[in-house]
């Protein structure tokens, strides 16, 4: 979990002192406000409400609730004295609100944000009741600040961002966010380096990730490039900054430069309706449709929610044309640029548009392919990155792992990665950190290459960084690039992940540093921020908040991994898996075949398998639980049998669900 990316995802919430049925507290007052409103609390702790949402009162306890009128709400209230499970406990009676799920898992996190103490509390929600319910414990004094969060899981998804506006500046009394406007950026020398290789070394350490590789450029000159770990565990070779990774959804901003690029060619303008370019394209909604123009292809504005189940799961018979296929049967939920929604299938059609536009007479994919190498890949001397997945497999290459149940490292599922092929504008780039570097060279100056020749319109490159769609108040999303002000500068970032490796970028334009991560692990983004915030303390002197959060979310993580694992069976209860059929389909995420190997029940899921543990949940209903490191943790729930007599499995994401029914 982390709060300053996005508020609790956890799933449950219960007094110590029984289980209760769950129920919405009503307001007895209520205003809906037209704007992002700050508010104080009575401890004069200060928070702000979301615009178009209605706060309210009970009793002591501050409300707020989106428009959708479900149930859903936040609630804040102060609890004076005692220790945190108690002012948990006192907090939901105040609100209003009782639930009935078990406790789950307790976590400490860093004191921040003018606050001395920090603590989570994850519950067991099961996935049919569709509810995020959570708790973050916060105390200045003798004062807790208690934050509840009882949501609809797909209006959580869907109002993540404005979530964060509450959560990002739930701030204690008195607090003066730290800024660096103003300051000289330091050089980062060998000594500051060398701080900064002692938190990446610890980190690797804390999550036993097995290989990474950064580097850093700096006022024109790369100050480090290389790695540390085995390109495979257990073998010689080790990564350097020519080791080539899955940089996932980082592919975005090289797409979007290839954009900007057939911008400044005079082929089309970011405000060019999309249907001139490609008649046929279309999404599943005709108003959306008309409306979207080649920028809002990547600026994760245009309420398309995220569908990444259909081609992380159903990928093999794919090609870029399935990409349009595909994004014709998806519905926006949120207003056109009313909310930050990421869809992975959407930035992908922008690449081939793109393609289509530079290479009409090709297929898109081969189109998209020949015209990255011609205006982005050859012009920027990136050598090695490629969308070549067997090339990639055959050179100075990473080998993926993540965790196993037991949060011990194990080998990744690299077949499940070709899932990255059909949609690889927006996620199936193979680079390193030599050819990112350069990349990041490019962008720091505005658009010219090394001999001082220009290679795009720093009109034409800067306009991706603009903001489209905010995120919280401090952060915004522009096309394939993500901007923070929260620290008073101007952070320019991405990050991407796959199945076994993660990337982080980002730069500071006005500063000329940009920094490039590249991990072999599955959860290889716990570093990303903790290393930003090291590289911002290192070049203005920032207070050193880094390592302590640091540790603390590895103890967080751990944690987690290990309450998980209790209510796993692994391998899965060979009682349970009796119950199950030898085959089921879905007609959006395809087959299982369901076997067994020895002592484990398999789901072969056509282009990849996994392992499989049972999970009995507290509604009564029995999950299958994929265990295959980089792609762990995708729960299929048994359904009662219908009327047909059928068996039928659910998978349940965020704002989808589908249903897989046995094939005779």
């Amino acid at each position: 979990m982390n709060f300053n990316a996005r508020p609790i995802h956890i799933h449950v919430l219960v007094l110590a002192l029984g289980l209760l049925v769950a129920c919405a507290s009503v307001p007895t007052s209520r205003e809906t406000l037209g704007a992002d409103t700050p508010r104080t609390l009575p401890s004069g702790a200060s928070f702000v409400a979301p615009g178009g949402w209605t706060l309210g009162t009970y009793g002591e306890a501050l409300l707020l609730a989106p428009p959708e009128a479900d149930g859903s709400q936040l609630a804040l209230v102060e609890v004076q004295g005692g220790d945190a499970d108690a002012a948990v406990a006192a907090a939901w009676k105040k609100s209003g609100i009782r639930l009935k799920w078990p406790l789950q898992n307790v976590v400490d996190r860093s004191p921040g944000d003018g606050w001395e103490q920090r603590r989570d509390y994850s519950y067991e929600v099961p996935a049919n009741a569709h509810r995020d319910v959570t708790a973050r414990v916060l105390r200045r004094g003798g004062t807790w600040t208690v934050l509840l969060t009882e949501f609809d899981t797909g209006l959580y998804d869907k109002r993540a961002s404005q979530v964060n506006v509450v959560t990002g500046r739930l701030w204690a009394s008195g607090y003066q966010r730290e800024s660096f406007a103003g300051r000289r950026a330091h050089p980062l020398d060998a000594q500051r380096l060398a701080k900064l290789n002692e938190l990446i070394t610890e980190g690797m350490k804390l999550y036993d990730i097995p290989a990474l590789s950064y580097g850093i450029v700096q006022d024109g000159k790369v100050v480090f490039a290389g790695g540390i770990g085995p390109r495979e565990v257990g073998k010689p070779a080790q990564v350097d900054e020519h080791t080539n990774y899955i940089i996932a959804s980082n592919s975005k901003q090289l797409t979007t430069l290839l954009l900007a690029k057939l911008v400044d060619q005079g082929r089309f303008k970011w405000d060019t309706p999309v249907v001139q370019l490609m008649p046929d394209f279309a999404l599943g909604n005709a108003e959306t449709t008309r409306k979207v123009l080649v920028e809002h292809l990547v600026c994760a504005c245009t309420g398309l929610p995220r569908q990444d189940a259909e081609w992380l799961f159903e990928f093999q018979d794919s090609t870029a044309a399935t990409t349009f296929k595909t994004l014709a049967t998806m519905q926006p939920t949120s207003d056109f640029g009313a909310l930050y929604q990421y869809s992975n299938q959407l930035a992908a059609g922008a690449g081939y548009v793109g393609a289509h536009v530079a290479h009409p007479e090709m297929e898109l994919g081969a189109a998209y392919d020949k015209a990255m190498q011609e205006l982005v890949f050859d012009p920027l001397g990136m050598k090695d990155t490629t969308f070549d997945f067997d090339k990639a497999l055959t050179g100075n290459f990473a080998v993926p792992y993540g965790a196993d149940p037991d949060a011990g490292m194990a080998l990744a599922n690299l077949v499940s990665n070709r899932a990255g092929v059909p949609i690889r504008p927006s996620a199936g780039a193979w680079s390193n950190v030599s050819d990112m570097l350069r990349f990041l060279q490019m962008e720091l100056d505005g658009g010219l290459l090394p001999d001082g020749s220009r290679y795009i319109s720093e009109a034409a490159l800067t306009e991706r960084r603009k903001p489209k769609v905010a995120m919280d108040l401090d952060t915004a999303y522009g096309m394939g690039q993500r901007l923070d002000t929260s620290t008073g500068v101007n952070v320019v970032m991405h990050s991407g992940d796959l199945n076994g490796y993660d990337s982080h970028t980002f730069f500071l334009p006005q500063h000329r540093v940009g920094v490039v991560l590249l991990t072999s692990w599955a959860e290889g983004l716990v570093l990303a921020a903790p290393l930003r915030r090291r590289v911002l303390e290192l070049l203005f002197d920032g207070n050193e908040t880094a390592l302590p959060a640091l540790r603390a979310n590895a103890a967080a993580w751990r944690a987690e991994k290990m309450a998980e694992r209790k209510r796993l069976v692994w391998p899965a209860d060979p009682a349970e898996a009796v119950q199950l059929a030898p085959r089921y389909r879905n007609a959006s995420l395809g087959p299982i075949t369901v076997s067994r190997q020895g002592s484990e029940t398999i789901f072969d899921f056509g282009e990849w398998k996994s392992p499989m543990a049972s999970r009995r949940n507290d509604d009564g209903t029995l999950g299958f639980v994929t265990t295959s490191p980089g792609m762990a943790g995708h729960q299929f729930v048994m359904l009662p049998p219908g009327p047909d007599g059928l068996r039928r499995l659910v998978k349940r994401t965020q704002q989808q669900e589908y249903v897989f029914e046995e094939v005779r």
